[in-house]
């Protein structure tokens, strides 16, 4: 640790998730110095284990599986609530674990035009700007997949898919004969012989492409980068323009680091707490906070969970893992999302759940016992019906000042959101499920999701770029507003949450933040 202190690094990157990682390779590739800084630790290789849930609540056991150590404390509609967030903290952060979908956005992601008018006026970066940066990212990280038949843009560099099991190709066809393009989804697997298809866990082996395996260890590779790992960075130091120093703090003690230049990587609730701790006398409210927009405008995805079940005759052992579609993504100038698979199943107690969701919603609550009326009907469903396939819609979310993350005055360093569901979103919410149900008439389903349900392993947006510093933090290159080496390469940056995963994006914008940082040289 003593020679990574004492030098001067080229560039120092906070966090080493998807977007961390990818512009730490890319910077390490083209000759700079890279030092990334990681809250939790490397683990060994060889580790295999899920993110940590709720049920392991022992800060040490939850860094220990790589998992994000500290509850969130979230005030939703005005009611509070404490919860373990699907962050990872470890190296790769929480990419790790994710099911490796890099979906490219469409076109109105992005632009505004007359067809599709953009609600925010469009992004300061065009997706035909983004595009080259699409492309690379999908051969960097060996997307595989099929092309989606109603893009009206060719995707390049997309690996040819695996077979589809029998069971996926029956659902396929059954969604075809409804009308429906479904497509395979768009994967980050190398499809090694005897990969397992790590869904949601960390792996020992090479398939799948993510923050660790497609950014820290190439980079690591070149001899030009190293990892400072179980380093919690707690604030940022500098003078005026210029970020000078990082301090963290590891095992109780102190340290500070050097760069030319910075990246916040830290992920969408991280690096606004970050920079909203980074006070001094010319950063009265923060680092890049001088017109009060860090941590504003925070998105997530709303989740429309559906259990599904293939038609008589076609039921099937295998679960569901490869499946999407974008009928829904954008219907008569108004803005959906993809339907994809979760690679999960559905049987009674998921339908108990969805159940008993409704009773809490309706006068029966008030009955002594009235959870246990679901039971039942429950059984009889799974009974009947069998075991389902679990689907989710994946809602845009929209921008709005109110909803915010900052730093939670009752634990230092701890992380605070406020967020509101606004009319629009209800409405839209209530048309998309409307869509799901119409779209696939002929299917057996169930909506396993009652109340709007946050997608809280995709938050986005709490640093947004734009062209004007009063309704922005970060400028067209992802630069922050006022500095002249500090950056941004994580999901905080995005000006809308589109309607698709925002992995691939994350990645290719980290691409283009690279070439920026390398221009400035």
């Amino acid at each position: 640790m003593g020679e990574i202190l004492e030098r001067c690094w080229d560039v120092i990157v906070i966090g080493t998730g998807i977007g961390g990682g990818t512009i730490g390779r890319r910077l390490a590739e083209q000759g700079l110095s890279v030092l990334f800084i990681e809250k939790g630790r490397s683990g060994h290789r060889a580790e295999q284990n899920q993110m940590a849930g709720d049920e392991i609540v022992d800060p040490i056991a939850r860094l220990m599986r790589g998992s994000w150590p500290d509850p969130v404390r979230a005030r939703i509609e005005g009611q509070e609530r404490r919860f373990h967030a699907a962050i990872g903290a470890t190296v790769g952060g929480s990419s790790v674990f994710y099911a490796a979908t890099l979906e490219r956005p469409e076109p109105h992601d992005l632009d505004d035009s007359a067809e599709r008018p953009h609600p925010t006026a469009g992004w300061p970066i065009s997706f035909t700007r983004m595009l080259p940066y699409f492309d690379q990212a999908q051969a960097l990280f060996e997307v595989r997949g099929q092309s989606d038949p109603l893009t009206r843009h060719p995707t390049p560099n997309l690996n040819h898919a695996a077979a589809v099991c029998e069971g996926d190709a029956r659902l396929m066809e059954g969604m075809r004969r409804a009308g429906l393009h479904p497509y395979q989804l768009h994967s980050a697997m190398r499809g090694i012989e005897g990969c397992g298809s790590c869904l949601g866990r960390k792996c020992p082996r090479p398939c799948k492409l993510d923050g660790r395996s497609a950014g820290i260890e190439p980079a690591l590779a070149t001899g030009r980068a190293a990892v400072a790992e179980c380093c919690e960075v707690i604030e940022l130091r500098g003078e005026g323009a210029d970020v000078t120093r990082i301090v963290a703090r590891r095992d109780g003690a102190t340290l500070e680091f050097t760069a030319r230049h910075v990246v916040l990587a830290a992920g969408a609730l991280s690096s606004p707490r970050i920079l909203l701790a980074s006070r001094s006398s010319e950063w009265a409210d923060g680092c890049g906070n001088a017109r009060g927009q860090v941590g504003r405008y925070l998105m997530f995805h709303l989740n429309e969970m559906f259990a599904l079940w293939p038609r008589r005759g076609e039921g099937y052992a295998e679960t569901a893992k490869s499946i999407g579609f974008r009928d829904l993504y954008h219907v008569e100038g108004q803005r959906f999302g993809m339907v994809q698979a979760m690679g999960l199943d559905a049987g009674e107690g998921e339908i108990l759940g969805y159940l008993r969701s409704k009773i809490d919603c309706s006068p029966l609550r008030r009955l002594p016992g009235a959870g246990h009326l679901a039971r039942i009907p429950a059984k009889v469903a799974a009974q009947v019906l069998g075991q389902a396939k679990v689907f989710v819609g994946l809602l845009e979310d929209m921008p709005y000042a109110e909803n915010r993350v900052t730093i939670d005055p009752d634990r230092p360093g701890g992380i605070l959101i406020d967020y509101s569901f606004s009319a629009e979103l209800h409405q839209r919410r209530k048309r998309f499920r409307r869509l799901i149900r119409s779209s696939l008439k002929q299917h057996r389903k169930l909506f396993l999701t009652y109340q709007p349900e946050l997608n809280f392993g995709h938050p986005c947006g709490s640093l947004r770029m734009g062209s004007d510093p009063a309704k922005s933090v970060v400028d067209a290159r992802c630069r922050v507003h006022g500095m002249r080496n500090l950056w941004v390469a994580d999901a905080s940056f995005m000006p809308t949450s589109m309607g698709v995963n925002p992995s691939l994006t994350i990645a290719a914008n980290a691409l283009r933040v690279g070439d920026a940082i390398l221009s400035a040289q």
